[in-house]
């Protein structure tokens, strides 16, 4: 490293390209407290953004975004901010093939091109993709973005659950913003044994010994963490996946009365907004098809809903107002194997990506 390289401050020296400097666990820390990078995250279920309607703004990741849908419906998701003045796009109209912000009516094309600039015609601004524009799909009724770092701006593939994808299973989305840090869903997520307590009192999760030993399986994109010896009892196992997606996945065994369809599962996602909200997303699913579908349905908008809301706001209430951090405060047993994994996986994961973008210059 040379003289002059050594005599720039600290944050300039990070960014030196080729620098080796090891990612420090405060970085880590940091890094995650908006969730991890280079993966693609549900922000919005699709029904909250109608064709032609207004821009919807929101944040998510800490960052600022407009969703608009087109007069064809599809939909787009831009940052939330005219590069005239720095306004929130989504304060201005949808005019169907574009946004025009209502300040001064600069109006921005759908891969974020300024297409006029009504105040001045012929203005530089014209013609320039002033506006960043994100990648994003649609899947299973909710919008998926691409948050990628530096290093990955264009996304990668993201092949959803079959329970996501139709076919043999029925997906019914449950859509809700906790205040408390993203992490802490993963985590409640991945403890599997406090079903046993804190949900006693539902209709699926009565059962099971309050006493257990667990164990854990790779997977592919992740891992199993499920009690030994209990299996379509309880809430008996999760499984972290991370396939350019974070989630996790697990099953409630359903009696007879909760029709027909097996064991009930669960998607869940935990979509960071900022330090202290998390917009969760909540998949119900159960493998059905034909008339079988159309009853499940009917059960669970009629008779079931109501109860399973009960069960997320039991979470609810133990997770408010939680903030990072708390980890210090923690004394773990081996029920808690799982999320400790976890969260060793989410630090390495990080360190990588940090890693590479300080050799890169761009951290």
């Amino acid at each position: 490293m040379s003289a002059t390289t050594l005599n720039r401050p600290a944050a300039a020296r990070a960014a030196t390209p080729g620098n080796n400097a090891p990612v420090t666990e405060a970085e880590i820390r940091e890094a995650l407290m908006l969730g991890v990078r280079n993966r693609w995250w549900p922000v919005l279920p699709s029904r909250m953004i109608q064709s032609g309607g207004k821009p919807v703004g929101l944040t998510r990741l800490g960052e600022k975004l407009v969703l608009w849908r087109d007069h064809a419906g599809a939909i787009h998701v831009q940052a939330d901010r005219c590069p005239h003045r720095a306004v929130p796009l989504s304060r201005g109209l949808n005019e169907g093939d574009r946004i025009r912000c209502n300040y001064h009516g600069v109006e921005i094309g759908p891969d974020g091109t300024v297409l006029s600039v009504p105040g001045q015609p012929g203005c530089p601004l014209e013609g320039k993709k002033a506006v960043k524009t994100y990648h994003a799909q649609e899947i299973a009724g909710a919008v998926f973005v691409w948050f990628g770092d530096a290093l990955h701006e264009e996304p990668e593939a993201f092949t959803p659950p079959p329970q996501l994808a139709g076919g043999e299973y029925e997906a019914i989305l449950c859509y809700a913003d906790w205040e408390m840090f993203w992490r802490y869903l993963y985590d409640n997520n991945m403890d599997p044994m406090h079903g046993t307590f804190l949900h006693a009192n539902s209709h699926t999760m009565y059962q099971g010994d309050t006493e257990a030993h667990f164990v854990t399986r790779d997977t592919k994109h992740g891992f199993f963490f499920e009690k030994e010896g209990q299996r379509d009892v309880n809430f008996d196992w999760s499984e972290l996946v991370d396939d350019n997606a974070l989630y996790v996945r697990l099953e409630i065994p359903y009696p007879p009365s909760g029709g027909p369809g097996g064991n009930f599962g669960i998607i869940s996602f935990g979509c960071p907004i900022d330090e202290n909200w998390t917009a969760c997303f909540f998949w119900r699913v159960r493998k059905v098809q034909g008339w079988k579908r159309d009853v499940w349905k009917f059960l669970y908008r009629t008779r079931m809903e109501p109860r399973h809301w009960h069960v997320l706001e039991q979470d609810r209430e133990m997770l408010a107002g939680q903030r990072p951090g708390l980890e210090k405060f923690e004394m773990l047993y081996q029920h808690d194997a799982g999320l400790i994994r976890l969260r060793r996986h989410l630090a390495q994961v990080t360190r990588k990506q940090l890693t590479d973008l300080r050799a890169a210059g761009k951290f």
